[in-house]
């Protein structure tokens, strides 16, 4: 176990470095210059020098990116257009979006797994056609129409729920609660039609394995069968397609938060691009691709612990 965890974290500190070299390539690949960004209406020929040399955009690139690197390895991500630590601003909205995605993996997951094993244990039937037609249009349904639909129905005409904003977990459990919950859903349904499918495959192919058959030779109920043998080995795949989606989820917060007014890590990225903040898009783009990398490697982990065969073939290798 030891010697995969490391061949694993080796790999996953590779793809960082080689991710924040992209990062840092593609900021400084966007048309316009940085310095006239952060001079605001000052064009002046002496308050651009000064600028660049302030933030060291008079060096070269490479000494750009390691001085660049070298500080956020310290978790120094530097100063936006307002003066304010790039890093500190990150800081306070990441746990809104995490929040939010967190919610969301809760409903996908309780929807899409709950419906993928039913599908798949009435194959064939009504039930099994109407969660796979579910699915087909969760899929289809772009989050920001869902998002404004349910704001219509759920906040102006029966007034159930806040229409957006955010209110903090630790100033109001239930009201941030109520505020999270439909953005929560918009997300989350996307991740249930995908699990459901996801679910309904690998069940299907376990119910189908000699280790099933021979569960069911023995007497045992069915649903014991379907829950303590098929759907523990279903959830392995399952558990994986969670991890991957949640970054997706994280991007589909981006025009969520947007809908429904959330200060969270989404709209502050789009906030940077609109403001054309390129020290601020370096850092949040730079915390997206780690977020990507550690969520890869947390789930080849649980994959491996669900899954010890994963181990013993990595360590022949």
């Amino acid at each position: 176990m030891g010697g995969f965890l490391l061949r694993k974290v080796g790999a996953a500190l590779i793809v960082l470095v080689l991710a924040s070299m992209l990062v840092f390539a593609g900021v400084r690949a966007i048309p316009g210059d940085p310095a006239v960004a952060l001079g605001a209406e000052n064009r002046d020929p002496a308050v651009m020098r000064a600028i660049r040399h302030k933030y060291g955009l008079d060096k070269p690139l490479p000494v750009q990116y390691v001085n660049w690197a070298s500080l956020a390895v310290r978790g120094d991500l530097g100063t936006d257009q307002r003066e304010l630590s790039v890093s500190r601003t990150i800081v306070q909205r990441l746990p809104i979006t995490l929040e939010l995605a967190g919610l969301a993996i809760l409903i996908g997951s309780l929807i899409g797994i709950l419906a993928g094993v039913l599908a798949a244990v009435r194959r064939g039937k009504p039930a099994d056609y109407g969660a796979t037609t579910v699915a087909l249009v969760g899929l289809s349904v772009p989050h920001f129409w869902l998002g404004i639909l349910m704001i219509i129905y759920f906040a102006v005409r029966l007034h159930w729920l806040p229409a957006g904003g955010y209110v903090p977990f630790s100033q109001h459990p239930l009201q941030n609660l109520e505020h999270m919950l439909m953005p929560a859903i918009v997300l989350g349904t996307g991740l249930s039609a995908v699990l459901m499918r996801q679910m309904r495959s690998s069940m299907l192919n376990a119910l189908g394995a000699d280790y099933v058959r021979t569960a069911r030779a023995k007497g045992l109920s069915e649903w014991s069968v379907v829950g303590k043998h098929a759907l523990r080995n279903s959830l392995i795949t399952v558990t994986t397609v969670i991890g991957l989606q949640l970054g997706a989820l994280i991007s589909g917060a981006v025009i969520t938060e947007q809908i429904f007014v959330i200060p969270g890590f989404g709209r502050l990225t789009i906030d940077a691009v609109n403001q054309r903040d390129y020290t601020l898009l370096q850092g949040v783009v730079l915390v997206a691709a780690a977020g990507y990398v550690v969520v890869n490697l947390l789930v080849d982990v649980v994959y491996s612990l669900l899954n010890p065969r994963i181990r013993v073939a990595g360590a022949n290798r």
